[in-house]
């Protein structure tokens, strides 16, 4: 079997669902399992009207009855099929009931709001199954929780909890073998009160690699709005190009440090049993698209591996030198200065040390002022804004040829890189530079080694 995942903008509508039919039917035989996001904009629409029932008393499901009625009607389920034209009427009652209880007692707690946006992906199931269905494909539509998913209680950022990993393999593979396709719900899982929860970022993505993994499924495919993950950000270099395949940790690095094709939670459950995640464009299916697994493959026969695999950026960065001669020689300033962010809640992205003083990087967004008071007490602190940071993905046993090169570049564009870090995963060197000079340094790092090295190739 495979796990098949489709996003929202791929089932946006009526004209992109019969499109995922299509792509489904080039792949009937190796017995898919769908997992489908909501439609379109269907969860920002249904946060919109929890948000009017608590502010203003006023009930609106308007947006998202015209999306899921009109896309009934255009896929021609109507008169046909009585049961997906009352399925959709009972949810959008329910989501009513559900607005008019946040209206009158003017609370929206997390766990209601994960009961809130449940509706898009329940509704997105169900239509797309009855399609599927009157096609002549044997489909059924399941909420996440009917397969095995079960969370923990931590509403809008739920976690699945270890049974899970006998449920779903349990529930689906009799469903599969009997030929049956599964039209699952993304995102959603129940805990062990019976409410209904969300897995936070990522969550759909995750929803279809938890059901590949526990399936043991030959692949999982993240079909998106991209052609796989790319060598750099398309909007800063033109000449971007999928990548062939990364592995896990490559994947996870550049999707922290900007490449938001996958969560990298989402691929925690594939690197445990080490199922490969296939990414792929639902625009242009003809395109390879990414494949992310445990070790690399050369693109050809004795070919040898590329020394970076992609190249990302990430904006709007804070850098923060801590410096305290106070401290040389002394136990527990480093786990001093790391406790002072935690009880702030604030998460570090990078850091570089010595005996006497750490640099770090944070979001920006973070207010510092405490933090900084705080630090203060025991050395002396900079904070230096409008910063970003440049992160090259390559061959660990070449990574001094990777640093050798970078630099080189930055002095030929005449940028001073402010703080270096090579990630504990050894596939990641990230460098600090200007906000404003970071698309500068993209594009050159790109042009010299995929440009560069391709020209030569060639020759």
């Amino acid at each position: 079997m495979i796990v098949m995942k489709f996003g929202g903008s791929s089932v946006a509508d009526a004209s992109r669902i019969k499109h995922v039919a299509d792509i489904v039917k080039t792949q009937f035989e190796k017995k898919p399992v769908l997992v489908l996001s909501a439609m379109g904009d269907t969860t920002d629409h249904l946060l919109e009207a929890g948000d009017l029932a608590l502010k203003n008393g006023k009930i609106d499901v308007d947006k998202v009855e015209k999306l899921h009625l009109a896309t009934v009607k255009n896929l021609k389920l109507t008169g046909k099929q009585q049961t997906i034209q009352k399925e959709i009427s009972d949810l959008l009652d329910e989501l009513t009931r559900l607005l008019s209880g946040i209206s009158l007692i003017r609370e929206l707690s997390p766990r209601t709001k994960d009961y809130l946006v449940s509706f898009g992906e329940r509704l997105s199931v169900r239509i797309a199954a009855a399609y599927l269905k009157s096609i002549g494909m044997n489909a059924r539509a399941f909420d996440a929780w009917e397969l095995g998913f079960l969370s923990n209680s931590n509403y809008t950022q739920a976690e699945l909890i270890k049974e899970s990993w006998d449920l779903i393999p349990e529930k689906v593979l009799p469903l599969v073998k009997g030929n049956v396709l599964p039209v699952v719900t993304g995102f959603l899982a129940k805990d062990d009160k019976g409410c209904i929860t969300t897995l936070g970022r990522g969550g759909s993505d995750l929803s279809a690699t938890m059901i590949a993994a526990a399936c043991r499924a030959a692949e999982v495919q993240v079909w998106k709005d991209v052609d796989g993950i790319l060598t750099a950000d398309p909007r800063i270099v033109k000449s971007a190009r999928p990548v062939q395949n990364v592995t896990y940790d490559e994947a996870a690095e550049l999707a922290y440090f900007g490449a938001q094709v996958l969560h990298p939670r989402a691929m925690q459950p594939c690197m445990k049993t080490g199922t490969p995640v296939l990414v792929k464009n639902s625009y242009n299916i003809t395109a390879a698209g990414t494949r992310i697994e445990q070790t690399l493959t050369a693109p050809k026969k004795n070919e040898p591996l590329p020394v970076v695999r992609a190249i990302t950026s990430k904006h709007k960065v804070t850098l923060v030198d801590i410096v305290s001669t106070r401290m040389l020689g002394q136990y527990g300033f480093l786990a001093e200065v790391f406790s002072i962010f935690a009880r702030h809640n604030i998460s570090v992205d990078m850091v570089a040390t010595s005996e006497v003083s750490v640099s770090l990087t944070l979001d920006t967004a973070f207010d510092l002022g405490e933090v900084k008071k705080e630090l203060g007490k025991i050395a002396s602190v900079e904070v230096k804004t409008g910063k970003a940071i440049v992160s090259i993905i390559g061959n660990v046993k070449r990574s001094s040829e990777i640093l050798a090169r970078a630099f080189r570049i930055c002095q030929l564009i005449g940028v001073t890189v402010q703080m270096v870090s090579q990630g504990a995963s050894k596939v990641n060197i990230s460098f600090i530079v200007n906000d404003s000079e970071a698309g500068e340094v993209v594009k050159a790092l790109h042009m010299d080694f995929f440009e560069a090295a391709a020209k030569k190739a060639e020759v």
